[in-house]
């Protein structure tokens, strides 16, 4: 029966409620939340771009010392002109001394420091690997430039020294050879 006066129910109708009913149907055992799927997706994009990073950084790791000398070895090669023209002053003997001298010995030993090496010399055995022959030669256009017993092609000339940086030719010496008689 209704309440007569219009106000709310008395306690006997206001039906109960069990906390426990109120909870949400049970999920079944195997079924998986989507927020833990989610979580697991976002775990494995972390440690993916975790790994590509390691891999990058061991990868700049390893590079930096052969970029460095790269860059060394370009450096020096733009200046092989320069260190040429030292090298045709001092076969003039215009660089004996003086402030020139020391400056072109400062330059060079700079140079050095950085492993620039000038190599190619007469007597030397040739070696296609790091001479240029670009004339054969009589061995008696250039007296005693053969050393005495000589078995192989010898360089009796340098036209233009060569520069290597470690074991890197830059520019192979260019020569004049002769093979023995």
């Amino acid at each position: 029966m209704p309440p007569a006066s219009g106000g709310a129910l008395p306690p006997q109708d206001i039906p109960a409620v069990d906390p426990a009913a109120a909870v949400a149907p049970e999920e079944p055992a195997d079924a998986v939340h989507p927020d833990t799927v989610l979580a697991a997706e976002r775990l494995n994009d972390l440690q993916r771009l975790n790994a590509e990073y390691v891999n990058y950084k061991r990868r700049v790791d390893r590079d930096r010392p052969l970029i460095q000398e790269r860059a060394i070895q370009d450096v020096i090669e733009a200046l092989l002109p320069v260190l040429d023209d030292i090298q045709g002053a001092r076969d003039h003997g215009e660089l004996t001394d003086g402030p020139f001298a020391a400056i072109a010995d400062k330059f060079e030993a700079t140079l050095a420091k950085f492993g620039a090496e000038r190599y190619g010399a007469v007597g030397e055995v040739f070696d296609p690997e790091i001479h240029e022959a670009l004339m054969h030669v009589d061995q008696s256009a250039f007296p005693g430039a053969m050393p005495d017993g000589a078995t192989t092609t010898t360089v009796v000339k340098v036209l233009q020294g060569g520069y290597r940086v470690g074991s890197r030719v830059l520019r192979p010496a260019r020569v004049a050879v002769a093979d023995p008689s």
